[in-house]
């Protein structure tokens, strides 16, 4: 069984969706967009003190990024790719955020 015949939902969601990432990840990766990244956007003036606010944009955008490959290749070889991938996808997906979270509270931090 294909990852296409277990998808119930029509392709353009998948291209959108590539889109949406693709648009969010590179506006975060050129230092912008800050107001994007939740939690963030809302912390006092003190809070964003402790924070590089580039280095943090930048970490969210790549991390955005890893997920709009991982749509753009389910899009692109949901015909070939075995409905298993989906459990790896969603490992992938995990590891990112969790990576993200880390980086983010690590490296980003002043």
């Amino acid at each position: 069984m294909k990852l296409a015949d277990i998808s119930h939902g029509p392709d353009w969601i998948i291209w959108f969706a590539f889109v949406v990432f693709t648009i969010i990840s590179v506006v975060l990766i050129s230092g912008h967009g800050s107001g994007l990244i939740s939690g963030y956007n809302m912390d006092s003036k003190e809070e964003k003190s402790k924070y590089d606010e580039k280095k943090l944009c930048r970490t969210m955008g790549i991390g955005m990024a890893v997920i709009a490959i991982l749509i753009l290749v389910t899009g692109l070889f949901q015909t070939f790719l075995p409905a298993g991938f989906e459990y790896v996808i969603l490992a992938i997906v995990v590891l990112d955020v969790i990576t993200i979270l880390i980086v983010g509270n690590t490296v980003c931090k002043k």
